[in-house]
């Protein structure tokens, strides 16, 4: 192939891709009108993988990670991108892997919060650190993106409640109950262990310290018993940060089925739509299941556990060879409609996942720039304008102030 013919082949796929962009979108118009909402409301993302990344390049490649919340063209989020797509505050992830739950959670959650601090305060005319509704909404009239923080896994919180009050005061917001193992305080959605068969002991008391401190609960990851035991205990609504309906993927228990979802409503709680596609699509999630399963044999042939560094170059070659699929935005809408069918459109909102599903986003949602692409296919579909200001932020932020409120209540 001549390097004219090869040119003629890129230019051909990426004008494909843009038509199929344009025609999910709506039109010119539609995308304007989307593009023009998504600049001038708020755009809470509940979930954005950026620091467990950072860290990743970081400490593996030993490159300076500081330049590249601003622009680059790796990962899926970064300042410029932000800007353009409208983003304005993402929940920054402080991702504890299961396998630190053996020991070192609570110093690897500090050095990822650490790691945000440190971007905020070395790109203050880009950044700003946020611990509430109001001072996002003062770092928007700034122009600034706010960087609040959610802790993905409770492991750090370790066997000790003074613990939640101390990542409060680091800046963390909400709190993923666990992760991808059953922890010291619940059952997860992808154990099948159920040590707990639902919260542990000491997990009741976490939940009732989190209302007290003011952190809000996070019941993305969690069993199913584990989600109606928190809601049975609980004051303030729940989140969940970064979970999609099981109504599209039967079967796979870490989205929430139609009853949890009328649970979550009469909770006032809120659900932030996952784009990860295997999140979204029953068959896409089939053929990951087969794949994990297949790299899951290879790696306990290799003597090597997920978590392990070791099992790096494992993984990224078996996905080099085992491309995935990718559902699209029409998808994602149908998540949200979904959600606004059983609980209300008081309680849907975003939660992306960007930097933490790798290349498993949908066609026209492949990183930050894109969140006009979704609020044109939601208007295209009859959403008004305060149905967006909704899901953009309005939702999340009467959780959070909600949250704030209880704790202010609570002795």
């Amino acid at each position: 192939m001549t390097r004219l013919s090869l040119l003629l082949m890129i230019a051909a796929l990426a004008w494909a891709c843009s038509e199929k962009t344009s025609r999910l979108t709506g039109g010119a118009p539609v995308l304007k009108k989307g593009k023009a909402l998504a600049h001038q409301y708020i755009i809470v993302d509940g979930h954005v993988d950026l620091p467990y990344r950072l860290n990743v390049i970081n400490f593996r490649l030993e490159r300076e990670y500081l330049g590249i919340p601003v622009k680059s063209s790796e990962g899926d989020f970064d300042h410029e991108r932000a800007k353009e797509g409208g983003l304005d505050a993402p929940f920054m992830s402080i991702y504890i892997p299961s396998s630190y739950q053996e020991g070192g959670a609570k110093d690897f959650a500090d050095e990822l919060i650490n790691m945000v601090v440190g971007i905020a305060k070395a790109h203050p005319d880009h950044f700003a650190l946020a611990n509430s509704p109001k001072e996002v909404e003062a770092n928007f009239m700034k122009g600034l993106i706010s960087l609040p923080m959610g802790m993905e896994n409770g492991a750090p919180i370790e066997d000790d409640l003074n613990n939640i009050n101390y990542f409060y005061n680091r800046g963390i917001r909400y709190i993923t109950l666990t992760h991808s193992r059953d922890n010291q305080i619940c059952d997860s959605s992808y154990d099948t262990t159920r040590t707990w068969n639902g919260l542990s002991p000491f997990g009741r008391e976490v939940v009732r310290e989190m209302n007290r401190v003011g952190v809000m609960i996070d019941i993305s990851h969690v069993s199913d018993s584990s989600f109606y035991q928190t809601l049975s205990i609980a004051k303030a609504p729940v989140i969940a940060s970064h979970s999609s309906c099981r109504k599209f993927t039967p079967g796979f228990e870490r989205n929430m089925n139609d009853d949890m979802l009328k649970a979550l409503a009469e909770n006032g709680g809120v659900i932030m739509i996952n784009f990860g596609s295997s999140f979204l699509d029953g068959e896409i999630q089939k053929q990951s299941d087969q794949h994990r399963a297949e790299l899951g044999r290879i790696l306990q042939e290799q003597g090597l556990d997920w978590d392990d560094k070791e099992a790096d170059p494992v993984i990224r070659d078996y996905e080099r060879k085992n491309p995935s699929l990718y559902s699209d935005v029409e998808t994602v809408a149908d998540h949200i409609e979904h959600v606004v069918m059983i609980a209300g459109i008081d309680h849907v909102g975003l939660g992306s996942d960007f930097d933490g599903v790798g290349d498993s986003l949908p066609t026209g949602l492949k990183d930050v720039s894109d969140y006009p692409n979704l609020l044109a296919v939601l208007l295209r579909r009859g959403f008004s304008d305060s149905d967006i200001a909704k899901i953009c932020h309005q939702n999340i932020f009467r959780v959070w102030n909600r949250t704030i409120a209880v704790a202010n209540e609570t002795p």
